[in-house]
């Protein structure tokens, strides 16, 4: 069920990327976001009158590229670099079809350099005009006969794979480049494509198609050495039958330019690992947690009788932590100290979350363009992303799903 109160930092954050992306409409964003694409709109426009801003003037700075440039001279060789940077970008592309198209036709218009692409074995009859006619496999005329043969469906064979390279391509694309070969399988299929996993695999070497790759992790977690004892409920099972039972939450570290940091906090269903609840700040004090907490409560309509289980942080393990639990009629549970294993799918989503959205950057810029990034991440993530877990459905589909199939059952 979608959250129906939303805070002010989830509509402002929700603001952002529409008034900042180029060519962004209202359907598309409200689509990442889960929200409905009038309420989106209102949040826009309130934010705008709020603002004192009109609507011709907020979207001046995200119309096509074809616009006029800035008359400020930085802001102008911004655009202008960015122009020159896609056009270069196009260039490439276009080059390497024409390689690629150039050498199938002469290779099978006859025109083939026998002396690089084909072993001796396989030189045409008329190659051996001019050498000795020896008997053995490396005058073998049958190979080359047969390999003739097979040149039609080889070249057949290669344009369905272009073909099938460009749709890979625009589902890499969509997925912010994070998608490997068995996500954009599950995405073809889903389109109603019939592919095998290991055919993308091989077409995603072929063109140099690759996801984002997992980095280094930093530790964040500081025990409280005078917290209270918590069970661990959850002994590494970090599944669920049924939606809002059992939750898992974890802080990690957003990094800045000039060596600072922001942090993330966040609580995921079990069930269907919907962040439910996240929380950014500058600090990792008690509140960061309880805000991520809170926001669970009020997308669920409550966590009462529900398990949470996180590591031993000293947020988590604190006295207003568990008031907070004990408020909302919430369970703890906690791992081992020093086992990030007992929070696993936690430390997962954090690591897909930075991999995703860093790709490969050592920061995010400055903290607005993080938190802007990381909130369209999470959002998009629960509406979109698909995930290994749920059979590569997204979360709120897996969950729309269970809730039709037991309606259908109740009938």
């Amino acid at each position: 069920m979608a959250m129906k109160d939303y805070s002010d930092e989830f509509k402002a954050d929700a603001v952002a990327p529409y008034e900042s992306t180029a060519g962004a409409t209202y359907k598309s964003i409200a689509a990442d976001l889960g929200v409905n694409r009038a309420t989106l709109r209102e949040w826009v426009l309130r934010n705008r009158e709020r603002r004192g801003i009109t609507a011709a003037a907020a979207r001046s700075g995200a119309q096509p590229r074809e616009a006029v440039l800035s008359a400020d001279p930085d802001e102008r060789v911004r655009q202008l670099e960015a122009r020159v940077a896609e056009l270069e970008a196009s260039e490439r592309k276009l080059a390497t079809e024409r390689d690629i198209l150039r050498k199938a036709a002469k290779y099978f218009a006859g025109e083939t350099n026998w002396e690089d692409p084909l072993p001796v074995r396989r030189r045409p009859p008329g190659h051996l005009r001019g050498e000795a006619a020896l008997p053995g496999p490396e005058r073998d005329r049958s190979s080359y006969y047969k390999w003739l043969a097979g040149a039609e469906a080889r070249a057949a064979r290669q344009h369905h794979d272009r073909i099938l390279a460009e749709e890979i391509r625009a589902v890499h694309g969509e997925s912010g480049g994070a998608y490997g070969s068995p996500r954009i399988t599950a995405e073809l299929r889903e389109k109603g494509r019939r592919v095998n996993e290991k055919r993308v695999a091989r077409i995603m070497r072929t063109f140099s198609i690759t996801g984002i790759r997992l980095r280094r992790r930093v530790r964040t977690t500081l025990p409280d050495p005078a917290a209270s004892p918590v069970p661990d409920l959850f002994q590494r099972d970090f599944t669920a039958t049924v939606p809002g039972r059992k939750y898992m939450g974890d802080i990690t570290y957003l990094p800045l330019a000039g060596g600072e940091f922001l942090y993330l906090a966040t609580v995921l269903d079990c069930f269907s690992r919907r962040v439910v609840g996240w929380s950014i700040a500058d600090h990792m004090r008690t509140s960061l947690v309880a805000d991520a907490l809170r926001m669970a409560a009020a997308t669920r309509g409550g966590l009462d009788g529900a398990v949470f289980h996180s590591d031993h942080g000293a947020q988590y393990g604190c006295r207003a932590f568990a008031g907070l639990c004990d408020q909302l009629g919430v369970t703890r549970s906690m791992g081992a100290v020093g086992t990030s294993a007992d929070n696993a799918a936690c430390e997962s989503f954090h690591a897909s979350l930075k991999r995703e959205t860093l790709q490969g950057a050592r920061d995010y810029g400055d903290a607005d363009t993080c938190r802007r990034t990381v909130f369209a991440w999470l959002t998009r993530y629960n509406t979109r992303r698909r995930h290994s877990a749920n059979g590569h459905l997204s979360p709120n589909e897996y969950e729309h799903r269970r809730h039709i199939t037991k309606l259908t059952l109740v009938a």
